[in-house]
C-alpha cells in the first residue's frame, strides 16, 4: 500500500492546476471501500488475508486480468488459461492458515514445498518479483525510449485535459540527472502517461 501511495502521489504532482481544483479534494478511498465488505472480510482478520482480500476486488480484476489476462487475450483471440485461479485450487489456498501462504519473507510457501523435488534450489529460494517490461527510463537509445519520449511531448498529451505537459516534460528532462532506483520508480507513472497517450491517440478518449 505504501507503493502505491507513493505512486498516486508522483501522479498527482503531474496533474493540471484546474483538474486538482475540480476533483482534488475528492477522496477517492470512501469510493473504493464503499465497494468492499469491511466489517465481514478486512475486520479482524490477519494482515495477509487482508492484503489478499484487496487484491482480489481490486487489482485482480482491474489490472491483472484486464491487462495482463482474460481481456488482453480474447482481444487477440486467444483463449488463456490461469491455473491457479482454478475455483478449486482457491478454495484449498483459502482454507489454509497464514503460516502455509507466507512464512517470515517467504512466499507462496506451500507451493514451494508441494514441487520441492522438481524445481532446482535456486527457483525454490528465489523471491517473488514483479512481471515487467524493461524500464524505459534506462536505456535512451532504444525505442521504446523514444516512443515514451515523442507521445509525451507531443500533441497526444497535449490533448488530454487532465495532465500539465509543463509537469511532465518537466520529469523527463530531470530523468539524466537521477539514479537508477528513482528512473526505475518513475518509469511506472510515465508509462501510464504514454499509454494514456495511445489510446487518446487512437480513441479520442478525451476532448
Amino acid at each position: 500500500m505504501e507503493a502505491f501511495a507513493a505512486r498516486s502521489a508522483k501522479m498527482r504532482d503531474l496533474f493540471d492546476e484546474s483538474f486538482l481544483r475540480d476533483f482534488g479534494a475528492r477522496e477517492p478511498y470512501h469510493a473504493l471501500l464503499s465497494g468492499l465488505d469491511v466489517q465481514g472480510q478486512l475486520l479482524g482478520r490477519s494482515a495477509v488475508h487482508q492484503s489478499l482480500y484487496l487484491w482480489s476486488k481490486t487489482m485482480l480484476p482491474g489490472y491483472i486480468l484486464t491487462m495482463l489476462g482474460d481481456r488482453m487475450e480474447m482481444a487477440h483471440s486467444i483463449e488463456g488459461r490461469v491455473p491457479f485461479l482454478d475455483h478449486q485450487v482457491v478454495e484449498t489456498i483459502r482454507s489454509q492458515p497464514v503460516s502455509l501462504k507466507i512464512r517470515g519473507m517467504t512466499e507462496k510457501y506451500v507451493l514451494r514445498e508441494a514441487v520441492r523435488d522438481v524445481i532446482t534450489d535456486t527457483v525454490y529460494r528465489r523471491q517473488k518479483h514483479p512481471f515487467m517490461s524493461p524500464p524505459a527510463t534506462l536505456n535512451p537509445k532504444a525505442k521504446l525510449h523514444d516512443f515514451m519520449q515523442d507521445r509525451l511531448r507531443g500533441r497526444a498529451l497535449a490533448s488530454i485535459p487532465f495532465f500539465d505537459q509543463r509537469k511532465v516534460t518537466g520529469l523527463l528532462d530531470r530523468l539524466g540527472s537521477m539514479d537508477e532506483g528513482a528512473r526505475v520508480a518513475n518509469d511506472q507513472i510515465l508509462m501510464f502517461l504514454t499509454s494514456a497517450c495511445v489510446l487518446q491517440e487512437r480513441f479520442q478518449l478525451a476532448a
